[in-house]
């Protein structure tokens, strides 16, 4: 294949300042490629490092993740195809563009590129315009992307600033999130499913923090009065997250995982397929920590007795048998528990 481009002098103006300095990683096993591409790049304020073939490419976002990578589809070793579908399928690199940089123009070819996740293609010889808009829209939706995860980083932190609140239950929500994302890979879900659990994990309480101290911070057992002041957090919880669109998902396992498959549970006594499974599985490794963990009005108990009650919970209705038991099975392989006791049916 020949040089990627024959108008390296064909330069739009300048980007604005809030395109420049990303990371770009250029991948090609043609250094006249990846020399023009990191020249032009270059000149456009960016940060440009290269790699030769896709063994190369991999190891160099594992050792620092780029903003954009711009990808040859046919190189030695592992083709973009592979690189690419490698780095969609990594939760830690999934939301890094791609674009396939190629000289195939056939339908199949692109179809493939798709199906591996690539976000946009370029035609070699490209044209530089072009080429340049694409990179900056591309970096653009990075931008994006950043800060979503800047603004779940502040509320996580929200989250755990409400935790501190109560020495009782601190490692609560670390401890539900580890335990809510092993279940949900336990029982096969996404990874879409997985990531809700982990955030939902650390903000399945954040309504908290419009509970009084008096109530929150309580040493003895709630009144029947306060008890039902404390239920509000779901709600006040829910609507918190219904302020940021990010938490969407959030929002069922925030708002329903104290509910009970009989209709007995709050805020809204949804009952059956009605409660959202995350926050069927949400509830039950909530009720399991809060059980093996001493609070101020009880001792922890221990893992068997722990068991013990979720099983209970399944025969008056409250918990789905076969989640329960999936979690059980769950503690066992992990060695948290000796072994199974007798199972309870759903």
């Amino acid at each position: 294949m020949g040089p990627i481009s024959e108008t390296f002098g064909e330069l739009l103006p300048g980007l604005r300042s809030d395109e420049r300095a990303a990371h770009i990683l250029v991948v090609d096993d043609l250094p006249a490629n990846t020399g023009i591409l990191e020249a032009l790049l270059t000149s456009d304020g960016h940060r440009v490092t290269t790699a030769e073939n896709g063994e190369d490419a991999l190891a160099a976002v594992a050792k620092e993740r780029p903003d954009l990578v711009l990808l040859d589809i046919l190189m030695p070793k592992i083709d973009g195809y592979e690189v690419c579908r490698r780095l969609k399928s990594d939760p830690a690199t999934r939301l890094i563009p791609v674009v396939l940089v190629t000289g195939l123009t056939d339908t199949d070819s692109r179809i493939r590129g798709l199906e591996v996740g690539a976000d946009d293609f370029m035609s070699k010889p490209f044209i530089v315009p072009e080429m340049r808009a694409r990179v900056a829209s591309l970096l653009r939706i990075k931008r994006y992307t950043d800060a979503l995860d800047s603004a779940e980083s502040v509320i996580l932190s929200l989250a755990m600033t409400i935790e501190a609140r109560d020495r009782a239950t601190e490692g609560h929500c670390q401890r539900l999130a580890r335990y809510a994302v092993a279940l949900g890979e336990r029982l096969g879900m996404s990874h879409e499913d997985q990531d809700t659990l982990r955030v939902g994990g650390y903000l399945h309480d954040i309504g908290k923090v419009g509970i009084p101290d008096r109530i929150l911070l309580k040493d003895g057992q709630l009144t029947t009065d306060e008890y039902d002041l404390m239920k509000n957090h779901t709600m006040i919880g829910d609507h918190l997250c219904a302020e940021l669109r990010l938490l969407k998902r959030i929002r069922p396992i925030v708002r329903h995982h104290h509910e009970h498959l009989d209709g007995s549970g709050y805020p809204d006594g949804l009952a059956g397929d009605a409660v959202p499974l995350l926050a069927q599985v949400m509830g039950i490794v909530d009720v399991f920590d809060a059980l093996t963990t001493p609070r101020p009005y009880k001792p922890a108990l221990s893992v068997e007795r722990a068991c013990d009650v979720l099983r209970d919970e399944v025969r008056r209705g409250w918990r789905r048998g076969d989640l329960v038991e999936t979690f059980i099975d769950m503690l066992v392989d992990r060695g948290m528990l000796p072994g199974a006791a007798e199972q309870v049916s759903a």
